[in-house]
């Protein structure tokens, strides 16, 4: 189990990250992609990818980044810099330029697990050609496996964002914190990760938590190992309608059209609109003057034609956009 302790001063500098971080979900795409799962919202993914990979790529071309990956156990911090969230420049120029003692101390935790390639040496004694080749192989799985899909994974952030928001809004910091469960519950100052692969106390000393909500994180949340960096818990979203390949337009398979048909009409294409910015079947109902009842049909509607994702919380269901739904509303 993970315990990460809080203060007073930690409640106030705890945040969400504004974004899906590239590095993040590149270095959790590698982890999952080479895990058994029939999870049917990351397996057309996880073929296509596959695939490209074979056709595309040599294998010793990316031999030095699956090494740094393995499917399970630690992984090196320096791979997710927090200059990540600027863009994958920016993560990668950092990555480059990592200080030799942490590549040498972050490459001695993994080597005790798992083997490395020769190369590894290399990598630890901060040889500027290996670190180009690391993080030129990084761009290239990027390019093959993230930028075909990202649009879907930015959507099911932002998606999981928006309810966070409500959270904060509804119940502070302390509400943000209880709405990851359950993932990870929240008491008494402590935010405990159950299912952790390692037990650990964690202290943020003052300097709060930045959650990062991930499309590829598996079902328990990831922390840093090193205690002195700046400290993130990143923790999986809601898929929405998963991933599909690029063939079919990076889009979910088109919905049936007697749902499609049930959309004709000005209210729910009002619901569709105030559901942009998140909100509940009685807000709906509130904004639109029309009954709880009613509201509630017409967001089953637009739930089963694809175009918004629904999350029950406690006594009450958030709806939000899903990307399908935000190209009709855009389209509007």
């Amino acid at each position: 189990m993970l315990k990460i302790h809080f203060s007073a001063d930690d409640l106030l500098r705890t945040r969400v990250a504004p974004g899906a971080d590239p590095l993040w979900e590149l270095v959790l795409s590698v982890h999952l992609l080479g895990l058994p799962s029939h999870d049917p919202l990351t397996s057309g993914w996880r073929r296509g990818v596959t695939r490209e990979l074979r056709q595309q790529v040599d294998r010793d071309q990316l031999r030095l980044l699956f090494a740094l990956n393995p499917n399970r156990g630690y992984f090196p911090d320096f791979l997710t810099p927090q200059q990540s969230a600027q863009g994958p420049e920016a993560g990668l120029d950092a990555i480059r330029s990592t200080p030799v003692p942490r590549l040498r101390r972050d490459l001695s935790l993994l080597a005790a697990e798992h083997p490395l390639p020769g190369c590894a040496a290399g990598l630890a004694r901060g040889e500027s050609e290996v670190l180009r080749h690391l993080t030129e192989s990084m761009e290239h799985y990027r390019t093959l496996a993230l930028t075909p899909y990202w649009p879907r994974i930015q959507a099911a952030v932002e998606a999981d964002r928006t309810r966070r928001a409500r959270a904060l809004l509804d119940g502070g910091v302390e509400g943000l914190l209880t709405s990851l469960r359950p993932h990870a519950r929240w008491e008494a100052g402590v935010l405990e990760v159950h299912g952790y692969p390692d037990s650990r106390e964690l202290h943020l000393d003052g300097r709060g938590l930045l959650l990062v909500p991930s499309f590829f994180c598996a079902s328990t949340p990831v922390a840093l190992l090193d205690p002195a960096l700046p400290q993130v818990l990143v923790y999986p979203v809601d898929r929405l309608g998963g991933l599909v390949p690029p063939g079919d337009g990076g889009r979910a398979a088109p919905p049936a059209r007697e749902a499609l048909a049930a959309l004709l009409g000005r209210t729910r294409a009002a619901v569709l609109e105030v559901a942009d910015g998140g909100c509940t079947t009685g807000e709906v109902a509130r904004r639109l003057g029309i009954s709880p009842a009613a509201a509630s049909q017409h967001t089953t509607v637009l739930r089963n034609a694809g175009l918004l994702v629904s999350q029950r919380e406690r006594n009450r269901v958030l709806h939000t956009l899903t990307p399908l739904g935000r190209a009709v509303l855009d389209a509007a």
